[in-house]
């Protein structure tokens, strides 16, 4: 004879877990929660996040010589890139360049953390050969940048010396084309004095009259412009 054994049935006491047991329950599923909420809010940041590149670009007088370079106009928090501002320091030394240049003639130069390298490009106007130099990645990017800057400037012809005698070589040959019937309107922005004179020297060795038109001086961005009009001189004037 077989006995079937009946599924015992727990009491509801037994069903019930204790209060100690549902609290542990409860308080690991609400820290599994925090946890899980904790790992979406994390956001890894590279270390360039924190890097100012505003870079702003500006003019810089030292005597004559005119620097147009992007800097910051602040100093970043990061001690190492100091050198994406310019220092007085810099200024201080680049003002004593522009009065003693025939120190750098004919010289070769290294310059030693040339930050944005507004010591460095300011004596490439003057010396033969001029290497910059930075430690920081970041600071040379912008060093590279600045030097583009100005290898970019002095590709336009009409801004070179060599540029300004082939400039009025074609404005000469224009000129007597139409019987100097027609005038030359020169828009001139001086951005060195070495340059002022040229230009006008250069107007009259090709046997030019030129007149400044009343009321066009001014400033233009930091620098001085004016705007000509040039015309061949009549041939009793000559």
């Amino acid at each position: 004879m077989c006995k079937t054994s009946t599924p015992s049935v727990p009491s509801q006491k037994e069903r019930r877990p204790s209060r100690a047991s549902a609290r542990i329950s409860k308080s690991g599923s609400k820290m599994q929660r925090e946890e899980e909420r904790d790992e979406d809010e994390i956001v890894c940041l590279g270390e360039s996040f924190f890097i100012d590149r505003d870079y702003q670009l500006t003019t810089f007088n030292f005597g004559p010589h005119v620097l147009n370079l992007l800097c910051l106009h602040s100093a970043s928090t990061d001690y190492d890139l100091t050198g994406q501002i310019v220092w007085p320091g810099a200024v201080l030394l680049n003002n004593y360049l522009s009065q003693n240049a025939e120190i750098l003639e004919e010289r070769s130069v290294i310059e030693l953390g040339s930050g944005v390298g507004i010591t460095g490009i300011l004596c490439s106007r003057f010396c033969h050969k001029v290497v910059l130099t930075d430690h920081n990645e970041e600071v040379l990017e912008i060093l590279k940048k600045n030097i583009e800057l100005q290898s970019s400037s002095r590709n336009l012809s009409c801004g070179d010396n060599a540029g300004i005698p082939l400039l009025f070589e074609t404005v000469e040959s224009i000129l007597r084309f139409r019987s100097g019937q027609c005038t030359f309107i020169l828009a001139y922005v001086s951005r060195a004095k070495v340059m002022d004179v040229m230009v006008i020297d250069e107007a009259v060795h090709h046997g030019m009259d030129v007149k400044e038109v009343k009321d066009t001086r001014s400033i233009i961005s930091n620098l001085e412009g004016v705007i000509f009009e040039i015309t061949l001189k009549q041939t009793s004037e000559l």
